[in-house]
């Protein structure tokens, strides 16, 4: 696959068929994710991966256990019952019924990795570029073999019992930064829909116009994300 076609088609994956990934199709994927640059070439990030030993199927209830509470939380502190929530093909409505079926069905993915990270200075914006790369090399990596994944945060609520089960050390410096289920997609990859970058894309300055920034032809767009203030 063209690399810059993976990257315009690598989108968010919630359903997965529950073929297996075959060990040489993770190792492809964990290698890519290895080659990730971090900050002095420390490679502070560690992964995990889940399949069907006995401290994985634990991890995988403590995880499934997680993402329920985490999305029935964030289900009615945003609303998803009310408003245009209650019209039942809304968008709003079609992805809480696609964050229903994730969440009580997301343990059950082939694979799910936990992403680790060596902490040696405190946590901040800037120390997430030591393991984000790595995750995105990861999924770009799965894209490219026909896999897909989506980046979440199911090990939150359960982190203490999932540091237990898998016998994580008890290091403050030794933080779970990220939960990615993967798998064969049910459906289609991408394309994945942005802003346009006319409102991503300045030049010279502060919300100034980069004429050559265009959009690729048939490039379709989404209105998700923070409103763009006014230009005054």
């Amino acid at each position: 696959m063209d690399l810059l076609d993976g990257l315009a088609t690598t989108r968010a994956i919630r359903r997965y068929r529950p073929d297996p990934i075959p060990e040489e199709d993770l190792a492809q994927i964990l290698f890519a994710a290895s080659r990730a640059p971090s900050g002095s070439n420390r490679q502070g990030f560690r992964f995990i991966v889940l399949r069907d030993g006995p401290r994985a199927m634990e991890a995988r209830r403590l995880l499934g256990e997680g993402a329920r509470r985490i999305w029935e939380d964030k289900r009615v502190r945003d609303g998803y019952d009310a408003g245009t929530g209650v019209e039942e093909n809304s968008p709003k409505a079609r992805m809480a019924r696609t964050m229903e079926h994730f969440t009580r069905h997301f343990h059950e993915a082939p694979v799910i990795v936990l992403a680790a990270l060596w902490c040696h200075r405190k946590p901040s914006l800037v120390l997430g570029g030591a393991v984000w790369p790595a995750v995105q090399n990861l999924l770009l990596a799965a894209r490219g073999l026909g896999y897909g994944g989506v980046i979440t945060g199911w090990q939150e609520p359960v982190e203490a019992e999932l540091r237990a089960a898998l016998g994580m050390p008890d290091d403050p410096e030794l933080q779970l930064v990220a939960t990615i289920p993967l798998g064969r997609p049910v459906g289609n990859h991408g394309p994945v829909r942005r802003r346009p970058l006319t409102e991503m894309v300045y030049e010279d300055g502060w919300e100034q116009p980069a004429p050559w920034a265009i959009d690729p032809p048939g490039t379709r767009f989404t209105s998700a994300g923070p409103p763009v203030p006014t230009r005054r």
